[in-house]
Protein backbone atom coordinates (compact mmCIF):
# COMPACT_ATOMS: atom_id res chain seq x y z
CA UNK A 1 0.00 0.00 0.00
CA UNK A 2 1.05 3.56 -0.46
CA UNK A 3 2.43 5.36 2.27
CA UNK A 4 2.27 9.21 1.53
CA UNK A 5 0.63 10.40 4.12
CA UNK A 6 0.03 14.45 4.74
CA UNK A 7 2.82 16.25 6.43
CA UNK A 8 1.15 19.85 6.15
CA UNK A 9 0.48 21.44 9.21
CA UNK A 10 -3.18 20.53 9.53
CA UNK A 11 -5.04 19.87 13.05
CA UNK A 12 -6.25 15.84 12.48
CA UNK A 13 -9.69 17.22 13.29
CA UNK A 14 -9.99 19.38 10.38
CA UNK A 15 -9.05 16.80 7.86
CA UNK A 16 -12.68 15.30 8.12
CA UNK A 17 -14.88 17.42 5.88
CA UNK A 18 -18.65 16.64 6.06
CA UNK A 19 -20.89 17.55 2.87
CA UNK A 20 -23.55 19.30 4.42
CA UNK A 21 -25.79 18.50 1.36
CA UNK A 22 -29.55 19.44 2.30
CA UNK A 23 -32.17 20.91 0.94
CA UNK A 24 -33.03 23.87 3.63
CA UNK A 25 -30.49 25.89 6.22
CA UNK A 26 -32.95 24.56 8.73
CA UNK A 27 -31.71 21.28 7.76
CA UNK A 28 -28.58 21.98 8.41
CA UNK A 29 -28.68 24.33 11.37
CA UNK A 30 -30.06 20.97 12.63
CA UNK A 31 -27.67 18.10 11.30
CA UNK A 32 -24.50 20.36 12.88
CA UNK A 33 -26.70 20.67 15.99
CA UNK A 34 -26.61 16.61 15.64
CA UNK A 35 -22.70 16.67 14.96
CA UNK A 36 -21.81 18.71 17.29
CA UNK A 37 -17.92 18.64 18.18
CA UNK A 38 -17.45 16.10 16.05
CA UNK A 39 -17.10 17.78 12.89
CA UNK A 40 -15.42 21.19 12.42
CA UNK A 41 -14.84 21.54 8.39
CA UNK A 42 -18.55 22.11 6.66
CA UNK A 43 -19.06 21.68 2.61
CA UNK A 44 -21.70 23.76 1.53
CA UNK A 45 -22.92 22.93 -2.08
CA UNK A 46 -25.38 23.86 -5.01
CA UNK A 47 -28.18 22.41 -2.92
CA UNK A 48 -27.52 24.69 -0.05
CA UNK A 49 -26.84 27.19 -2.43
CA UNK A 50 -30.27 27.62 -4.08
CA UNK A 51 -32.47 27.18 -0.79
CA UNK A 52 -31.39 31.05 -0.28
CA UNK A 53 -29.59 32.69 2.46
CA UNK A 54 -26.27 30.86 1.63
CA UNK A 55 -24.29 33.95 3.33
CA UNK A 56 -26.57 33.76 6.21
CA UNK A 57 -25.57 30.15 6.86
CA UNK A 58 -21.74 30.66 6.49
CA UNK A 59 -21.52 33.62 8.46
CA UNK A 60 -23.79 31.47 11.45
CA UNK A 61 -21.09 28.70 11.42
CA UNK A 62 -18.25 30.97 10.98
CA UNK A 63 -19.48 32.37 14.33
CA UNK A 64 -19.78 28.80 15.41
CA UNK A 65 -16.03 28.08 15.25
CA UNK A 66 -16.59 25.72 11.84
CA UNK A 67 -14.43 26.15 8.94
CA UNK A 68 -16.10 26.77 5.37
CA UNK A 69 -15.88 24.91 1.99
CA UNK A 70 -17.72 26.42 -0.59
CA UNK A 71 -18.73 23.66 -3.29
CA UNK A 72 -20.03 25.69 -6.19
CA UNK A 73 -18.03 24.65 -8.83
CA UNK A 74 -17.61 27.74 -10.21
CA UNK A 75 -17.64 28.03 -14.53
CA UNK A 76 -18.32 30.55 -16.47
CA UNK A 77 -16.55 33.26 -19.00
CA UNK A 78 -13.12 34.15 -16.75
CA UNK A 79 -14.38 37.86 -16.01
CA UNK A 80 -17.77 36.57 -14.64
CA UNK A 81 -15.66 33.86 -12.37
CA UNK A 82 -13.16 36.60 -11.39
CA UNK A 83 -16.25 38.80 -9.99
CA UNK A 84 -17.78 36.03 -8.57
CA UNK A 85 -14.69 34.62 -6.50
CA UNK A 86 -13.65 37.75 -5.69
CA UNK A 87 -17.55 38.27 -3.21
CA UNK A 88 -16.17 35.22 -1.15
CA UNK A 89 -13.28 36.87 0.16
CA UNK A 90 -13.74 38.73 3.81
CA UNK A 91 -16.25 35.81 5.12
CA UNK A 92 -14.08 33.32 6.47
CA UNK A 93 -14.32 30.92 3.79
CA UNK A 94 -11.64 28.64 3.48
CA UNK A 95 -11.61 26.62 0.46
CA UNK A 96 -13.99 26.92 -2.85
CA UNK A 97 -14.01 25.03 -5.97
CA UNK A 98 -13.76 26.14 -9.67
CA UNK A 99 -14.19 24.05 -12.70
CA UNK A 100 -12.89 24.74 -16.53
CA UNK A 101 -10.05 25.86 -18.50
CA UNK A 102 -7.20 27.55 -18.06
CA UNK A 103 -8.68 30.73 -18.51
CA UNK A 104 -11.35 30.44 -16.09
CA UNK A 105 -8.64 29.10 -13.55
CA UNK A 106 -6.38 31.77 -13.96
CA UNK A 107 -9.67 34.06 -13.21
CA UNK A 108 -10.22 32.51 -9.94
CA UNK A 109 -6.74 32.72 -8.70
CA UNK A 110 -6.44 36.28 -9.20
CA UNK A 111 -9.46 36.94 -7.35
CA UNK A 112 -9.09 34.72 -4.46
CA UNK A 113 -8.19 36.70 -1.57
CA UNK A 114 -8.06 35.27 1.63
CA UNK A 115 -9.79 32.01 0.01
CA UNK A 116 -7.86 28.92 -1.35
CA UNK A 117 -8.95 27.99 -4.77
CA UNK A 118 -9.48 24.34 -5.61
CA UNK A 119 -9.80 23.34 -9.46
CA UNK A 120 -12.11 19.94 -9.98
CA UNK A 121 -10.05 17.32 -11.85
CA UNK A 122 -12.77 14.87 -12.68
CA UNK A 123 -15.64 14.35 -10.64
CA UNK A 124 -15.99 11.28 -8.69
CA UNK A 125 -19.29 10.44 -10.22
CA UNK A 126 -17.77 10.01 -13.32
CA UNK A 127 -15.83 6.65 -14.65
CA UNK A 128 -14.54 5.79 -17.86
CA UNK A 129 -17.66 5.18 -19.33
CA UNK A 130 -19.02 8.49 -18.61
CA UNK A 131 -16.36 10.26 -19.85
CA UNK A 132 -16.51 7.96 -22.87
CA UNK A 133 -20.09 9.32 -23.14
CA UNK A 134 -19.37 13.19 -22.98
CA UNK A 135 -17.00 12.57 -26.57
CA UNK A 136 -13.75 12.69 -24.19
CA UNK A 137 -11.54 10.39 -25.52
CA UNK A 138 -9.02 10.45 -22.35
CA UNK A 139 -7.48 8.35 -20.03
CA UNK A 140 -8.84 9.66 -16.49
CA UNK A 141 -5.55 9.09 -14.36
CA UNK A 142 -3.57 11.31 -17.18
CA UNK A 143 -6.26 13.79 -17.38
CA UNK A 144 -6.23 14.26 -13.54
CA UNK A 145 -2.47 14.54 -13.80
CA UNK A 146 -2.93 17.30 -16.28
CA UNK A 147 -5.35 19.25 -14.63
CA UNK A 148 -3.51 19.61 -11.45
CA UNK A 149 -0.27 20.72 -12.49
CA UNK A 150 -2.11 23.12 -14.93
CA UNK A 151 -4.03 24.13 -11.94
CA UNK A 152 -1.22 24.35 -9.77
CA UNK A 153 0.79 26.93 -12.56
CA UNK A 154 -2.21 29.00 -12.78
CA UNK A 155 -1.72 30.05 -9.01
CA UNK A 156 -4.49 27.56 -7.70
CA UNK A 157 -3.98 26.28 -3.93
CA UNK A 158 -5.36 22.85 -4.74
CA UNK A 159 -7.99 20.25 -6.63
CA UNK A 160 -10.35 18.50 -6.31
CA UNK A 161 -8.99 14.29 -6.73
CA UNK A 162 -10.69 11.11 -6.30
CA UNK A 163 -8.23 8.73 -3.52
CA UNK A 164 -7.62 6.94 -6.61
CA UNK A 165 -5.71 9.39 -8.57
CA UNK A 166 -3.98 11.32 -5.84
CA UNK A 167 -1.07 8.92 -5.54
CA UNK A 168 0.10 9.28 -9.11
CA UNK A 169 -0.49 13.06 -8.25
CA UNK A 170 1.98 12.92 -4.92
CA UNK A 171 4.55 11.26 -7.17
CA UNK A 172 4.66 13.86 -9.90
CA UNK A 173 2.84 16.98 -8.41
CA UNK A 174 4.26 19.80 -6.02
CA UNK A 175 3.71 18.34 -2.63
CA UNK A 176 2.14 21.88 -1.93
CA UNK A 177 -0.85 21.05 -3.76
CA UNK A 178 -3.29 20.83 -1.45
CA UNK A 179 -5.71 17.49 -2.29
CA UNK A 180 -9.28 17.15 -1.12
CA UNK A 181 -10.72 13.52 -1.90
CA UNK A 182 -14.39 12.97 -1.78
CA UNK A 183 -16.27 9.96 -2.35
CA UNK A 184 -15.20 8.61 1.08
CA UNK A 185 -16.78 5.21 1.34
CA UNK A 186 -16.07 3.53 4.49
CA UNK A 187 -15.69 0.13 3.08
CA UNK A 188 -14.71 -1.31 -0.20
CA UNK A 189 -17.75 0.89 -2.71
CA UNK A 190 -20.73 -0.90 -4.14
CA UNK A 191 -22.27 0.40 -7.46
CA UNK A 192 -25.84 1.66 -5.12
CA UNK A 193 -24.95 5.32 -5.55
CA UNK A 194 -23.66 8.28 -7.85
CA UNK A 195 -20.00 7.62 -6.60
CA UNK A 196 -17.77 5.24 -8.78
CA UNK A 197 -14.70 6.13 -8.35
CA UNK A 198 -14.35 6.14 -4.63
CA UNK A 199 -11.46 4.51 -1.55
CA UNK A 200 -12.17 4.00 1.77
CA UNK A 201 -10.59 6.84 4.81
CA UNK A 202 -7.43 4.86 5.17
CA UNK A 203 -6.84 4.39 1.37
CA UNK A 204 -7.73 7.92 0.79
CA UNK A 205 -4.78 9.29 3.05
CA UNK A 206 -2.36 6.82 2.65
CA UNK A 207 -2.28 7.92 -1.20
CA UNK A 208 -1.98 11.53 -0.20
CA UNK A 209 -4.83 13.41 0.39
CA UNK A 210 -4.89 15.90 2.64
CA UNK A 211 -8.80 16.15 3.53
CA UNK A 212 -11.61 14.14 3.11
CA UNK A 213 -15.28 14.58 1.97
CA UNK A 214 -17.62 12.25 3.50
CA UNK A 215 -21.37 12.51 2.95
CA UNK A 216 -23.76 9.76 2.79
CA UNK A 217 -21.87 7.33 5.66
CA UNK A 218 -22.24 9.80 8.02
CA UNK A 219 -25.89 11.54 7.64
CA UNK A 220 -27.53 8.23 6.68
CA UNK A 221 -25.83 6.48 9.57
CA UNK A 222 -28.34 5.35 12.59
CA UNK A 223 -26.51 7.76 14.77
CA UNK A 224 -24.57 10.47 12.75
CA UNK A 225 -22.11 11.79 15.40
CA UNK A 226 -21.08 8.15 15.91
CA UNK A 227 -20.17 7.64 12.60
CA UNK A 228 -18.54 11.25 12.33
CA UNK A 229 -16.25 10.15 15.48
CA UNK A 230 -15.66 6.83 14.37
CA UNK A 231 -13.89 8.35 11.07
CA UNK A 232 -12.63 10.94 13.39
CA UNK A 233 -10.54 8.18 15.41
CA UNK A 234 -9.67 6.62 12.04
CA UNK A 235 -7.86 9.77 11.20
CA UNK A 236 -6.71 9.92 14.73
CA UNK A 237 -4.86 7.06 14.63
CA UNK A 238 -2.88 8.00 10.91
CA UNK A 239 -2.04 11.16 11.90
CA UNK A 240 -1.80 10.57 15.66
Amino acid sequence: MNNFLSTKNIPPRERLIFALDVATNEEAERMVETLGDSVIFYKLGLELFMAGRYYELINRLVYQGKKIFVDLKFFDVPETVKRAVSRLSGHGITFATVHGNDSILRAAAEAKGDVKILGVTVLTSLDRGDMDDLGFSVDVPKLVLSRARRALELGCDGVISSGLEVAALRESVSDKLIVITPGIRPVENKPVDDQKRTVDVEEAFLNGADYIVVGRPIKAAPDPKAAAEGIQERIGRLFG
